[in-house]
């Protein structure tokens, strides 16, 4: 892959031709701490990518784009990071959206983007003693044989041919501002609070919530809370959500 301007943005980056885990091998090589702020590792083949709750994700060689971002310059507050995968999921969000005009675009909380209702790529944030890892996975060239479920999509499916080097940049570019920004004023006053519940397709809908533990939420995602969680409507009573896997009820 040849990615200048990612090249220009990373610090540094990393191309594999493969690898087990891009998170994984991040925390390999950020042992010593050694891997500056905004340092990338991306292969477009992994083979053993992790996902929320522990799900294994794997794709076929070229099929999808595995990319990792070590965050270091991070808000003092440790509350605020809560909103490190919303910053990440509104970066993502936009960096795709660019490049798919004529759908629409969202983000299903926390972090993962969907094309027209269907997911296309999903975001894993891991803290470590150095950092934050933000793990993403992009479908770029899968077919519609290789989608893993039927409600996943990818850039070729939609017709579109992925300019990889700007997705990346772009998404670097906004993780880097929204992160420094919430670092420096908090998600109200840096606007992140507000993008994240203008992008978020979660919101209005009707929505099941599996929490880690197993417990299912049902109801209506309404808000989200100043510490970034979701606020679920519960049979009139307001349940906040911190982390979990969202579905969204089919609309009418």
């Amino acid at each position: 892959m040849r990615l200048p301007r990612t090249h220009a943005l990373a610090d540094p980056l990393i191309v594999l031709d493969s690898c087990g885990s891009t998170n994984a091998e991040m925390r390999e090589r950020h042992a010593d701490g050694r891997l500056g702020h905004l340092a990338v590792v991306v292969t477009d083949s992994q083979t053993a990518g992790r996902g929320r709750l522990d799900r294994t994700w794997t794709t076929p060689a070229g099929a999808a784009l595995a990319v990792s971002v070590l965050l270091r310059d991070l808000p003092a507050d440790v509350d605020a990071w809560g909103w490190l995968p919303l910053a990440a999921g509104v970066a993502m969000t936009d960096a795709v959206a660019a490049q798919l005009p004529a759908h629409v675009v969202g983000l299903k909380w926390p972090n993962d983007v969907l094309v027209d209702g269907r997911k296309i790529c999903g975001i894993l944030a891991e803290v470590t003693p150095h950092g934050v890892i933000m793990g993403s996975g992009v479908n770029t060239a899968m077919t519609t044989d290789q989608l893993p479920v039927p409600t996943a999509t990818s850039f070729a499916v939609l017709e579109a041919d992925a300019d990889i080097d700007r997705l990346l940049s772009d998404y670097l570019i906004a993780l880097r501002d929204r992160v420094a920004e919430l670092a420096r004023v908090g998600a109200t006053a840096s606007g992140l609070h507000h993008d994240a519940e203008k992008r978020c397709l979660s919101l209005g809908r009707d929505v099941e919530v599996t929490l880690p533990h197993g417990e299912t939420v049902h109801g209506r995602a309404v808000r989200l809370q100043d510490d970034g969680c979701l606020v679920v409507d519960v049979d009139g009573a307001p349940r906040a959500v911190a982390s979990g896997d969202v579905v969204h009820a089919r609309l009418a």
